[in-house]
Parts: structure tokens; C-alpha cells; sequence
């Protein structure tokens, strides 16, 4: 069954071009502006593009002044993406104040995470295609480089297009250093091994555009009403969920994904991939026992949940493109392959 509802994909940048680096949800940059200097060094060398900063950049402020820098972002024709410093929680007030005009006047990439799945959705609903994934303050600041994984999706989200193959770092980290230690400028956080990949379903393979993004924001959006499409929008899509470092309970993340199968998301999408989840925070790393058990658990509420509304769906769990580090970004309205056969995850950036 093909969807229903229509998305183009902005055009690419180019070394030379002017991005906007704007703050969303938090500024961090406000509060840790060694680590945004520093981000913003490395954008420069990784992708030849100048970063170009607004109001609310640097600064905590209003709703509506942070939209107010997004339309800005998105009217300006010099700028030609857009990249978020991190996420937040109060994104979902932001978004009444944007002008759909403007994106699809002259559609343009953006990045981001976490909150800024509120972004990604709107602009989904509005027919542009984003990117999942990235962060100024968390991915390109923090640690001694960037990794090399992310800064590939990057590139390709950014100027190359092309698909690339979605692999297992073989390490991950729940949370980098404290921002004002000044070692989190040159090392990275706590990384251990990881543990390979899970499959359920039917070994088959599915291509199909992206939508989803942190399971508690798709909450919020989908009591909010910001989602008004039909299940239809999603057919034979590829369903993205993961969780962030307020580490949701296994029961809770069954419960948001049932109320999803109830409205009938889940039998709409032929593909479910789920994110390695964070299970530590800043204020307390757990033992490697509980860490593991914390990731069980949450996989077993997936795969149930899923299965129990399409189980023809091809579920992958452990995919790192959300709350760990070092993380993929993905196309978001874009395409992904997800076989089940070959046990392959690939991602389409054009």
C-alpha cells in the first residue's frame, strides 16, 4: 500500500554555504559556551560551512522569539540548512508559532533530535523530509573529534546523498562528561561494548520512507493533535522510536507504543526500528547488570507491542541513532531498507 501524503526533499548544501545554528528548545550554548565554540569549529572543518547564529542562539528565551528565528532561518535564502545545538522539553510550544509558507517556499534540511522530533513532525505534516540525529552541544562539541559515523551521515545529509550502510560502533556511551569540566572538551564519556543487533518478524525486506523520533515527544504530539493525518500517511513506512536520558520504564515505552497501535500506526508501517536506549544519567551511571537488564526489557516491550498490532512488521532493535553516543543521523520522511533477510539496515540521504 503506498501513503498517502506527499514529502519533498530540500535540495543539498554546498561547501561555502551559510547554516543556521539555532536553539529550539534549551540554549545551551548560553550555558556552556566552550563546547559551542568548539562545535562550531569543527562544522566548519567537517563540512565547509559557515555557522550563522540568531538571537535565542545563546539566549533562554520565549516561544515565540525562538520561532521567530526559525521562520527567520527558514525565510533567508543565503541560508541553506539548518541545525539544532541540542533539544529540550518545550519544543511542542514552539511549533504553533511557525509559518509552513516559508519550508515549503523553499524547503532546506534540518537536523535534530530528542525534542526537535516536535520539528520534524511539523515539517513532515507540512511535506518536507528532515533528518534525524545531530546535535551541536552533544555530537560535535564534546570529546576529543567527532565520531566517525556520525560525521559520515552528516556529509551525506548535508551535501553527498547517497545510501550508506547503518553498522554497529561496536561501543556507545549513555551520557559524555559534565559541560563545565573542562575535560569534557577533549574526552569522551563512560563507552562500553555493545551488544549486536536483535531481528523479529518475518525475514523479509521493507523500503519505506521514516517517521517516529523519541517515543515521549510522539506522546506529546499525539495529544496535542500535532499528528493529523490519517494511519494511511504511514503506509508501508518505517516506524523510528527511541528514548531519551530520562530513561523511560519498559512498561511505560509498551504503553506509548500501544496507544500508537490503538490509533493504528503500528499495523499502518511494514517496519519498526528501535534505538539502543541511554540507561544512565549524568547523576547516576547504573551497574553493567542493571544497564543490561534495563535494555532486555525495554527490547521485550517493543517487539511485544509491535507484534501484537502487525506482526508482519520486520523489528530491529539497538540501532544507535538516538540518545547514545556515537550516533547515526537517519533521514526522517526519507528512505530506509530495513531487510530482515540479510539483517541490514540501510539509509537513503538523497
Amino acid at each position: 500500500m503506498e501513503p498517502t501524503h506527499r514529502i519533498v526533499h530540500p535540495p543539498k548544501a554546498r561547501p561555502g554555504d551559510k547554516v543556521a545554528v539555532v536553539s529550539p528548545s534549551w540554549a545551551a550554548p548560553a550555558h556552556f559556551p566552550a563546547i559551542h565554540e568548539q562545535a562550531l569549529a569543527r562544522l566548519r572543518t567537517l563540512t565547509g560551512l559557515e555557522p550563522v547564529e540568531y538571537p535565542t542562539t545563546r539566549a533562554d528565551a520565549s516561544p515565540e522569539a525562538r520561532a521567530a528565528d526559525l521562520n527567520a532561518a527558514f525565510a533567508d535564502p543565503e541560508i541553506r540548512a539548518v541545525l539544532a545545538t541540542i533539544g529540550g522539553d518545550d519544543q511542542i510550544t514552539v511549533v504553533r508559532h511557525l509559518d509552513p509558507a516559508l519550508v515549503r517556499a523553499d524547503p532546506k534540511p534540518f537536523l535534530g533530535y530528542s525534542d526537535n522530533t516536535n520539528l520534524l513532525n511539523w515539517l513532515w505534516v507540512h511535506g518536507v523530509a528532515g533528518f534525524y540525529g545531530g546535535s551541536t552541544q552533544v555530537h560535535l562539541g564534546p570529546g576529543p573529534g567527532v565520531d566517525a559515523l556520525h560525521a559520515a551521515s552528516l556529509r551525506a545529509a548535508l551535501f553527498v546523498g547517497g545510501t550508506l550502510e547503518l553498522t554497529e560502533p561496536g561501543e556507545s556511551e549513555d551520557t559524555g562528561r559534565p559541560w563545565d569540566d573542562p575535560a569534557a572538551l577533549t574526552s569522551y564519556g563512560e563507552r562500553e561494548v555493545t551488544e549486536p543487533w536483535t531481528w523479529h518478524g518475518p525475514p523479509r525486506r521493507v523500503r519505506g520512507r521514516t517517521w517516529g523520533g523519541c517515543l515521549e515527544v510522539l506522546q506529546w504530539i499525539l495529544t496535542a493533535d500535532r499528528f493529523p493525518l490519517a494511519p494511511e500517511s504511514l503506509a508501508g513506512g518505517v516506524l523510528l522510536v527511541e528514548t531519551s536520558e530520562e530513561l523511560p520504564s519498559a512498561q511505560e515505552v509498551g504503553r506509548i507504543l500501544r496507544s500508537m497501535g490503538e490509533r493504528g500506526l503500528l499495523s499502518a508501517v511494514d517496519a519498526v526500528v528501535a534505538a539502543r536506549p541511554p540507561t544512565s544519567d549524568l547523576e547516576h551511571r547504573a551497574s553493567a547488570d542493571e544497564r543490561r537488564r534495563r535494555r532486555e526489557e525495554q527490547r521485550e516491550a517493543v517487539v511485544a507491542t509491535v507484534a501484537a498490532y502487525n506482526p508482519d512488521a520486520v523489528v530491529v532493535v539497538g540501532v544507535p541513532f538516538g540518545h547514545t553516543r556515537p550516533q547515526w543521523i537517519v533521514p526522517y520522511g526519507g528512505e530506509v531498507t530495513v531487510d530482515g533477510e540479510q539483517r541490514r539496515v540501510l539509509a537513503s540521504y538523497d
